[in-house]
């Protein structure tokens, strides 16, 4: 049984395309794949790519730390440094040069 994303929600039509070369081999399976979850090859290929563009940009957005770091951000920021001037001439020149 074809999911829903196999076909497009209403009032969006599928106007853009996207096309790549493959094998014949990466071809055959991906159709195999397809065929053994009962969707198109369309379907099938745009879940997977859809899936695989929101799993990099969810890993992109997160920060991992290890436990090192992390207890040395927590504890930088429950005990900041004091500025010295070596942070006033980077934030000064900062200022300057993004007209800040």
């Amino acid at each position: 049984m074809p999911s829903a994303a196999s076909k497009p929600a209403s009032g969006r039509t599928r106007a853009e395309r996207l096309e790549a070369r493959v094998t014949a081999e990466q071809k055959s399976l991906i159709e195999r794949a397809a065929a053994l979850q009962g969707r198109s090859l369309t379907d099938f290929v745009l879940t997977s790519v859809q899936d695989a563009a929101r799993r990099a940009i969810e890993e992109h957005q997160q920060l991992a730390l290890s436990v090192r770091d992390s207890e040395a951000f927590v504890d930088a920021l429950l005990n900041p440094q004091p500025v010295n001037d070596r942070l006033r001439d980077t934030v000064r020149r900062y200022r300057e040069q993004a007209g800040v």
